[in-house]
C-alpha cells in the first residue's frame, strides 16, 4: 500500500494548526524591520543599534534552539510548542509598550528564548505524523506559514504609518496569546516512530548520546557549514532589504504596459516609498518562497521514490540559482531586474526550507531529529545575526549594503555546492521508517 494512504486526516490538521503558529512566529519576529523609521524616530538609536535589536534576538534564539530541540525530543512536543507561542506573544505585546532602547533590547532577548523552542518541536511533530512520502510536502506546507508571516510583517510599516508602530506589536501579541489557548484543546502529541517500532523504548534521550551521534556524522558536519552560509544570506535579506530598496529605488512606480492597464490610484499606492518599502521587500520574496516551498516539497517527495538523494539535490539546485540572483540584486540599478532577482532568490530559499528537516531525518538517528535541527538553527541564526549587525555597522561607516549582499551571494552559491557532499544513513534508520 502507498505510504500516503496511511496519513490520517488529523495529521494534516496538525500541519494546519501549526501553519498559523508559523505565521505568527515570523510576523512577530520580522515586523520590526519594516517599522525602522518610526521606531528610530520615537526611540533614537544608530543603525548599528537598530540592527542589534534583531542580532541579539537571533543570537539568543540560536543559543537556545538546541535546548528547545532537546526538550521536544525528551518531553512533549505539544507543550513545548504552546509554551513557546504563549511567551513570545506576550513579549511581542510588551514590545509595543517599551520606551527605551534597553527595554526594547530586553524584550527582544526574551522573545528569542521563547521562539527558539518552537520550530524544531513543530517540525519534529509533523515528522511524527508524516512518516513517509508526504514528509517534504507537509514540512513545506508548514514552512510556508513562515513566509506568509514574513510577508505580513511588511505590513507593519503600513500600520505604523497610519496608527503608530506600537499598535502593531500590541495587536500581534494579543492574537498569539489567544491562539495559544486554542491549541491547548486542539493539538496533541503523536507516539514517536521509534516507540512504535520499539527502537530502544526504555532508554530516555540523553545529551551525551546526542553529542556522540552528531559528532560521528560527517554529513551533519557538512550541514552545519551549509546552514551557516545560508543563514548569512537569509537574515541579511530579512533585516536590511527594506532599507536597501528604499535607498536605491525610492520613487519607483509601475511603468510601460503595466502602467497603461492599472488604474492611476493603484499606481500611486504601489510607488516605492518609506511606507511601502517593507511590502516591496517582503511580498515578492515571500510569495516566491511560498511557491518554492510547496513545489520543492512535492518534487522531493515524488523524486524520492526513485532517488533517495532528491531532498539534497533540489535545494542544491535552488541555491546554485539563488546565489547569482542575490549578486544581481546587489549590482543592478533596474528595479524590474531586482524584482526578478528577489523572486528567484525566494524560490531557492523555498526549495531549501521544504527539505531541511527531511534531510536531517535522513542523516541523524530518529530519536534526535529535533535537537539536531535546533543545533542547525543555532549555527544559521548566529551567523545571520552577525551579518545583520555588520550591515548596520557598515552603514554607520557610510559603506553601502551592496557589499554584504555580495558576500552573502557567494556564500549562498557555495552552500548549494556543499549539499552534493551530504549522504543519508541506511533507510531503516530514517525518521520516516
Amino acid at each position: 500500500m502507498n505510504q500516503t494512504e496511511h496519513v490520517s486526516r488529523y495529521a494534516w490538521w496538525v500541519v494546519g494548526l501549526l501553519w498559523v503558529v508559523a505565521l505568527l512566529n515570523y510576523l512577530d519576529r520580522l515586523t520590526i524591520a519594516s517599522m525602522r523609521e518610526w521606531i528610530v524616530a520615537d526611540i533614537p538609536m544608530s543603525d548599528a543599534r537598530f540592527g542589534l535589536l534583531t542580532s541579539v534576538f537571533l543570537w539568543i534564539y540560536g543559543l537556545v534552539s538546541p535546548v528547545g530541540g532537546f526538550l521536544a525530543d525528551r518531553y512533549s512536543r505539544k507543550w513545548v510548542i504552546i509554551a513557546s507561542l504563549g511567551v513570545w506573544s506576550a513579549m511581542t505585546w510588551l514590545t509595543g509598550h517599551m520606551h527605551s532602547f534597553n527595554s526594547l533590547l530586553a524584550a527582544r532577548a526574551v522573545m528569542g528564548v521563547s521562539e527558539a523552542c518552537y520550530i524544531a518541536a513543530a517540525l519534529a511533530l509533523i515528522a511524527d505524523y508524516h512518516t513517509g512520502a508526504t514528509r517534504s510536502f507537509a514540512t513545506g506546507l508548514h514552512q510556508s506559514g513562515l513566509y506568509a508571516g514574513a510577508a505580513l510583517g511588511g505590513a507593519g510599516g503600513w500600520i505604523a504609518g497610519d496608527h503608530g508602530w506600537r499598535l502593531a506589536f500590541t495587536l500581534f501579541g494579543a492574537l498569539g496569546v489567544a491562539y495559544a489557548i486554542v491549541l491547548l484543546f486542539l493539538l496533541r502529541d503523536q507516539p514517536r516512530a521509534q516507540d512504535k517500532l520499539r527502537l530502544q523504548p526504555s532508554q530516555p534521550v540523553s545529551a551525551r548520546a546526542i553529542v556522540r551521534e552528531l559528532a560521528a556524522s560527517r554529513s551533519y558536519g557538512v550541514l552545519m557549514v551549509y546552514i551557516g552560509l545560508a543563514g548569512m544570506a537569509f537574515w541579511l535579506i530579512n533585516g536590511w532589504l527594506p532599507t536597501y530598496l528604499q535607498e536605491n529605488f525610492a520613487g519607483w512606480r509601475p511603468g510601460g504596459a503595466l502602467a497603461r492597464v492599472l488604474p492611476s490610484a493603484w499606481i500611486e499606492k504601489m510607488e516605492l516609498t518609506r511606507g511601502t518599502a517593507g511590502l516591496w521587500a517582503t511580498v515578492p520574496v515571500q510569495v516566491a518562497s511560498f511557491l518554492g516551498i510547496l513545489v520543492g516539497g512535492v518534487w522531493a517527495d515524488r523524486w524520492g521514490r526513485t532517488n533517495p538523494r532528491s531532498r539534497m539535490l533540489i535545494p542544491a539546485l535552488g541555491f546554485c540559482c539563488a546565489g547569482p540572483c542575490l549578486l544581481l540584486l546587489a549590482k543592478t540599478s533596474s528595479f524590474s531586474l531586482a524584482l526578478v532577482a528577489m523572486t528567484i532568490f525566494g524560490l531557492g530559499r523555498g526549495f531549501a526550507d521544504a527539505n531541511l528537516m527531511p534531510i536531517v531525518c535522513q542523516v541523524i538517528n530518529p530519536r534526535y531529529c529535533a535537537t539536531a535541527y535546533g543545533l542547525l538553527n543555532l549555527v544559521g541564526v548566529s551567523v545571520g545575526g552577525g551579518m545583520i549587525y555588520v550591515g548596520g555597522w557598515l552603514r554607520d561607516l557610510h559603506v553601502g549594503l551592496a557589499m554584504p549582499f555580495t558576500i552573502a551571494a557567494s556564500g549562498l552559491f557555495l552552500a548549494g555546492l556543499m549539499l552534493f557532499a551530504v549522504r543519508g544513513r541506511q533507510p531503516q534508520l530514517h525518521c520516516s521508517e
